[in-house]
């Protein structure tokens, strides 16, 4: 009998495998808007990104960040590509920049309540986690000009 071993088996074999959450937390809201934050740790020896988010929370979910324009202002934005998490790295996901957007929620997300979130990659594997909801009163920015929340109308400054 021959046994072997390779090193390979350690390697996680998708992106929802090689990708730990930690410090997940949602910013309470009554209504309208509201966004998800934490760390995301990437154990593999390639990036992965994450192409999608969903929950039940909201109607709608969308991957955000936060940049400066031209006139100093503030302004959040779809993330174009989705949020890439580097080998053997971390992706923060913070007030002020990118972030999960939750728009028109489905109810109150309650201090002290949970958001379930799951995460899509670009390999089409997916995972999910639990946000803690708590009361976060910072960070007001406005929509790209032109951006709105999935209703067509122009969009206010949310949480995020």
């Amino acid at each position: 009998m021959v046994l072997g071993c390779s090193d390979d088996a350690a390697a996680p074999t998708d992106s929802a495998a090689a990708v730990t959450i930690s410090e997940q937390w949602a910013k309470a809201a009554d209504s309208g808007m509201s966004a998800a934050f934490g760390q995301l740790h990437n154990g593999s020896d390639r990036t992965v990104t994450v192409v999608s988010a969903a929950s039940p929370a909201s109607a709608t979910v969308e991957l955000h960040e936060v940049v400066t324009g031209d006139d100093g202002v503030k302004v959040m934005r779809p993330k174009p590509g989705g949020f890439a998490i580097p080998a053997n790295g971390e992706l923060d996901l913070e007030p002020g920049g990118n972030h999960i957007m939750f728009m028109g929620l489905n109810g109150p997300l309650r201090t002290g309540s949970e958001a379930p979130v799951t995460l899509t990659f670009d390999d089409g594997s997916t995972t999910t986690f639990t946000a803690q909801v708590r009361d976060f009163p910072g960070n007001q920015e406005n929509y790209e000009p032109g951006g709105d929340h999935g209703d067509g109308a122009a969009a206010p400054a949310h949480g995020g």
